[in-house]
């Protein structure tokens, strides 16, 4: 199963959790400190909240949650054959998920993410910097890479 992912900065990640917890009808998925995503059957989507509340907008970023690797892949390489450029990170931890995935940017520079979650990282940290926050490559490694570091 596929689904669209829409990544939001929130001032209050409770208020908005207990928003969005009664507007899908669903539980949160996974809630962290700053940070709570819902994994949303009707409409399937992914839903991430991440309290943010410095950021210059509401929209962190979009993305295409996709069952494997293999997938994220082939959308690279389809994406790449029509001349967009994709920036791939592997093996990644972001949004305390072990994750692959890769980046494209459109012509108005709203980045997207197609990715797979490998695995939960409990562990790890929720960072900010900028308008994003978590785990794409810095601004300069790559044309494709989003403008600051992005996320889940």
């Amino acid at each position: 199963m596929s689904r669209i992912q829409l990544a939001i900065n929130v001032d209050d990640i409770d208020r908005a959790v207990d928003f969005y917890r009664t507007v899908f009808a669903t539980e949160p998925a996974k809630v962290r400190e700053g940070y709570a995503n819902f994994a949303v059957a009707d409409p399937p989507m992914k839903l991430v909240l991440i309290q943010n509340p410095d950021a210059a907008g509401t929209v962190n970023h979009l993305g295409v949650e996709v069952e494997t690797t293999a997938q994220v892949t082939a959308f690279a390489e389809r994406v790449a054959a029509e001349g967009i450029d994709a920036t791939d990170v592997a093996n990644t931890e972001c949004c305390f998920a072990e994750q692959d995935k890769t980046y494209v940017r459109d012509a108005d520079a709203l980045e997207w993410e197609v990715y797979t979650v490998l695995a939960d990282a409990p562990g790890a940290v929720l960072t900010t910097a900028g308008a994003s926050v978590c785990c794409a490559p810095a601004a300069g490694e790559a044309d494709a890479a989003p403008s600051s570091t992005g996320c889940c």
